[in-house]
């Protein structure tokens, strides 16, 4: 792996806790324009401009991009934005509660992404993967953080530790009780060096902001004669971090119908490819088991796992799509069916009976969250899992680094 310390852009301490965002692909363009309400400084202005413009402009058009750009240079010239004096890597510190979790801050190489020694576990949606590779060329910089993971090193983890132990550049607790806390490496040598020896790393969260940034980079090539690999175009940002320290949340599903079956008879047919267990707890307490909330009841599932499946048959969500969200409710593709919807663990299965009992949908299944273990054997049989299986919480906040170019 190549990691390379950058000279970015980054905020004042006094101003950090108010750039900072949660990232551009976890809220709407209403609750952006709630979030950013009353402050100026909020790096939303840049990453969703669209918060700046008349309600319901197209968030594809040019006048979007253009704003983002007017942004981007005004928070830069008002200071919001500061060029860091000189070349560095961060140690990124977020802490949630009892969880803690440590990572570097880095550029990385788009050839690394190319070349599979930087793996991937999704797909990416061409709208999405456009929209970030045309924000990505206008502003000339990566101005969020891409979410990678590695197997852990202790040597890198000594490194962490002394550099965690100077006077942190910021600590601020955002407003959803999330702590955030940086540390500044001058130079940053030792980590380049200590990552040369890992061999593979991997996209946990921001598949659309990585694959924008190795095309950028392919672009800027193609258009540069004197092209050497070593221009800021051909790296990227993102912070990484040991695989150990991750926390991964379930992505619980709900069905808005039962595919024209009574629950009754609906229940039948789960009882025939599942054993059911009624009065259930709401939350698995196990990999190969599903509860299910129905009729104002929790039911668990559970089956027997196939030991010789591939990687990707053997998750919950894939047996449970195969199984019944497939062939009883006619669920065929999850990525573009209107008839299902998706729930990061975070807002918890009060949110599933809350929508179940409200009527907005017929049925929920409480999911067992997917470990790091079976994304990176999944990445590394070259495999793709299924749309929403994981949610890494807590997210990093974009504002914090920018890596320009």
């Amino acid at each position: 792996m190549r990691i390379r310390s950058f000279q970015g852009l980054r905020p004042s301490p006094a101003q950090a806790a108010q750039v900072a965002c949660v990232p551009y692909d976890v809220i709407n363009s209403q609750e952006a324009a709630r979030l950013a309400e009353g402050n100026p400084l909020s790096l939303l202005h840049v990453i969703r401009p669209e918060i700046d413009l008349p309600a319901g402009i197209d968030l594809h058009s040019d006048p979007v991009y253009a704003k983002a750009v007017e942004n981007f240079r005004a928070f830069q010239e008002k200071g919001i934005l500061q060029r860091e004096p000189g070349r560095c890597i961060y140690l990124y510190k977020l802490r949630m509660g009892a969880h803690e979790q440590t990572g570097v801050v880095a550029v990385f190489h788009t050839d690394d992404y190319n070349r599979d020694i930087i793996k991937k576990h999704e797909k990416t949606r061409r709208d999405k993967e456009d929209d970030r590779t045309r924000i990505t060329h206008e502003l000339s910089a990566n101005p969020e953080p891409v979410f990678l993971t590695y197997r852990d090193s202790s040597e890198i983890d000594a490194l962490a530790d002394a550099a965690v132990k100077q006077a942190p550049l910021f600590d601020f607790t955002a407003p959803d009780g999330i702590q955030h806390t940086v540390w500044r490496v001058a130079g940053g040598a030792d980590f380049e060096h200590a990552f040369a020896k890992i061999p593979v790393a991997y996209v946990a969260d921001g598949h659309h902001r990585s694959a924008s940034a190795a095309r950028v980079g392919r672009e800027r090539r193609e258009a540069n004669p004197a092209h050497t690999g070593e221009e800021d175009y051909n790296w990227f940002l993102a912070t990484i971090f040991p695989a150990s320290q991750l926390q991964v949340l379930p992505y619980n599903r709900l069905v808005l119908d039962l595919n024209g079956l009574a629950s009754e008879a609906f229940l039948k047919k789960v009882r025939a490819v599942f054993t059911v267990t009624e009065s259930a707890s709401d939350k698995p307490a196990a990999p190969a088991h599903v509860n299910m909330y129905l009729g104002g009841k929790w039911f668990g599932l559970a089956w027997q796992t196939d030991p010789a499946a591939d990687p990707v048959s053997q998750l919950d969500v894939s047996v449970l799509q195969e199984k019944l969200l497939a062939p009883v409710l006619g669920i065929d593709d999850p990525r573009t069916s209107k008839r299902i919807d998706f729930v990061g663990g975070i807002r918890g299965t009060g949110e599933l009976v809350k929508r179940v009992d409200g009527g907005e949908a017929a049925v929920a299944f409480s999911m067992y969250p997917v470990t790091v273990d079976q994304l990176m054997a999944i990445a590394d049989a070259g495999q793709i899992m299924p749309p929403k299986s994981t949610w890494f919480e807590p997210k990093l906040r974009s504002g914090l680094f920018v890596h320009t170019f």
